[in-house]
Parts: C-alpha cells; sequence; structure tokens
C-alpha cells in the first residue's frame, strides 16, 4: 500500500463567493464529509501546512495582482471579475491552498510520502500571472511546479488537466518552456474560450503544449483512450521528474456545468494510469490538486475514486480494467490531437 498525504483545512471553507455561486464552500464540504465517513481514510496522512508567502506566489503572479486580491482580505464581499468573487477570508483561503500545493510538492520530493492529493479552494488553473478568472486567484499548480523549478531541482515538469474547462492560465504560464509539458482535455468551444488543436506553445515551448479539445458527451472509454493512446507515450518520451494534477470533477455524468459523461470508475482509471506512469518514470511523485467539479455526489465520489487508486486500493475488477485498458473505437478528437502531436513527439510516429 502506498503512502499518500491529503492536504485539507477548513480555512478553504471561509473563501464564500456569495449565495447561489456554484462554487460553494459546499463542495469542499461534500468531499470532506465523504471522505470522513470512507474506509481509506485510516490509511492517508494529513501533514500541517501553510500559506504560500508573497515571494511564493510571485514566482506565478505579478505583484500587482497579488496585492489586488491582497486588498481583498476582510472585506465582505469583493468582485474580481464577473466570476470571481471573494469574501473576507478568501486570500487567506487563496494563500493556503497554493501553499498546500507547494508543500504537496515538496513532501513527495523529500520522500515524506509517496503521492498527495490536495484538497483546497478556491481552485486555480484559470487565474493567469496578472489577474483572476473563472473562479480562480492564485494558479495554484502553476505556483506549485514555478517552486518546484526553482527551489526542488526540477528540470520537467509533467502538467495533466482534465478539468472541463480548459486551464487558460496554466497554460500561459509555461507556454514558452520546454521545463513543463501541459496536457489538457476539456471541451471546446466552451470557456474560457482558449484551448484549440494548434495552441502547442512558442519558442523552447513549442510541442510541449498539448490540448486535446472536446465536443462534449465523452464517456470513460474516450478519455481512457486519450490517456492510453496519447497522454502515456508522450510522458514516457518526455520523462518528466514531478506528475502535478489540475483535476476537475466537472466531467462527470450530470455536472450541472458539463456535458461529459464520466462516472466514478473512470476517475479511478484516470487516477491508476497517472499512478503508473509516475511510478514508472519519476519514483512515484504525483500530486493531485482540486479544480472544478459541481455535482456534490460525482465530486466526493471522483475524488474517493482517485484516493483509492493512490494508495493502491483501488475498486476497479480485472474485467473492468481490461476494458479501459484496451478501449478503441472512432474518436476524432484523439485522431486530430495525435496528428498535431506526431509533429513534436517521435513516439507517436
Amino acid at each position: 500500500m502506498r503512502t499518500t498525504a491529503v492536504f485539507r483545512h477548513e480555512l478553504f471553507l471561509e473563501h464564500d463567493p456569495g449565495y447561489g455561486h456554484v462554487e460553494s464552500p459546499d463542495r469542499l464540504r461534500a468531499i470532506y464529509q465523504a471522505l470522513d465517513g470512507a474506509a481509506l481514510r485510516r490509511h492517508l496522512l494529513f501533514p500541517e501546512f501553510g500559506p504560500a508567502s508573497e515571494e511564493v506566489l510571485a514566482l506565478n503572479h505579478t505583484p500587482r495582482h497579488i496585492f489586488r486580491v491582497k486588498a481583498t482580505a476582510g472585506k465582505p464581499f469583493e468582485v474580481l471579475d464577473p466570476d470571481t468573487h471573494t469574501s473576507a477570508r478568501s486570500y487567506e483561503a487563496a494563500c493556503l491552498a497554493a501553499g498546500a500545493v507547494v508543500a504537496a510538492v515538496e513532501m513527495v520530493m523529500r520522500g515524506g510520502c509517496d503521492n498527495a492529493y490536495a484538497l483546497v479552494r478556491p481552485p486555480g488553473h484559470h487565474a493567469e500571472a496578472d489577474h483572476t478568472s473563472g473562479f480562480c486567484l492564485f494558479n495554484n499548480v502553476a505556483v506549485a511546479a514555478r517552486y518546484g523549478l526553482a527551489h526542488l531541482g526540477f528540470k520537467r515538469i509533467l502538467i495533466v488537466d482534465w478539468d472541463i474547462h480548459h486551464g487558460n492560465g496554466t497554460q500561459h504560464a509555461f507556454y514558452d518552456t520546454d521545463q513543463v509539458l501541459y496536457f489538457s482535455t476539456h471541451q471546446y468551444p466552451f470557456f474560457p474560450g482558449s484551448g484549440s488543436l494548434t495552441e502547442t506553445g512558442s519558442g523552447k515551448g513549442e510541442g510541449y503544449t498539448i490540448n486535446v479539445p472536446l465536443q462534449g458527451g465523452q464517456d470513460d472509454l474516450a478519455f481512457a483512450r486519450i490517456f492510453n493512446e496519447l497522454l502515456v507515450p508522450v510522458a514516457r518520451q518526455y520523462r518528466p521528474e514531478c506528475l502535478l494534477v489540475s483535476a476537475g470533477y466537472d466531467i462527470y455524468a450530470g455536472d450541472p456545468l458539463g456535458t461529459m459523461a464520466v462516472t466514478p470508475a473512470g476517475f479511478g482509471y484516470l487516477t491508476r494510469v497517472l499512478v503508473e506512469l509516475a511510478e514508472e518514470l519519476c519514483q512515484g511523485r504525483l500530486v493531485l490538486a482540486l479544480e472544478g467539479g459541481y455535482a456534490f455526489d460525482g465530486l466526493a465520489g471522483g475524488v474517493l475514486a482517485s484516493l483509492a487508486e493512490m494508495i493502491g486500493e483501488g475498486g476497479l475488477t480485472t474485467e473492468q480494467l481490461a476494458v479501459f485498458r484496451h478501449a478503441a473505437g472512432p474518436l476524432r478528437a484523439l485522431a486530430e490531437a495525435k496528428t498535431e502531436a506526431k509533429k513534436y513527439w517521435t513516439t507517436l510516429s
């Protein structure tokens, strides 16, 4: 059994965008309650951790942006953009969320655990260097990746983003570098409008952004094929030293903001692929960070399925696993993404 660290804190519940906002504290309450009642909880570590300092946030964000978010502290309600609202403790929660992912990366690097999951709010992958976007204040995964490159000696980091919305902030943060490979599956065209097939990076980063834009309606087997046939071979060629995941459960069947059809078994398989890749390529260093997911049952069930795979106690049967590993059939989006990626990744040729 693997040692999995879970980063959770009650402060994340204090970020409240306001009545009726879909990114509510109840999302995380549902996960925490499900986790507290799950048998796998006894196998998890729950480390202490602190907030990211302004210096660490500045690895990915401009001073002006950090100051603007900080200025909301203590104010009951502020609107930073049409989708992104704050409450009195949102700044504290956002600093702690970024700090959790940084601490998780450091912990897997130092050998304190095999892998880790940061169950945090507010989410992060839409936050740009200089502004908020899509419910996100600071880009938790991007800050942690920057920290890993600057302070932990990493030279190659793979970021996988399976949220239904494209992680514009993360893509833009690393668009011109080969030190981070950004791989995203997402509905397109959809918010935030980025993530087309031809957005592949620039300069030294050309080819190190891989987008798989999907029309919607894709199920467990479609996502399994994308991971099996595109992500796995590219990751093996890239040979990352750490895997970071923007884990959005809004690709769940029935999510109110999405049109995908992934089930908890599907989330389990996607996580298993990443666990196996991490063990094969980078001594098991894998960190998941929570992003979207707005159907509470799918959110909690998906997170538990991911955690079960991380500790090595997944619920997939031998028959299910065989179906996922050998998924086949026409999938135009995958074919198009492979054609684009073949320009840069010889393993696909």
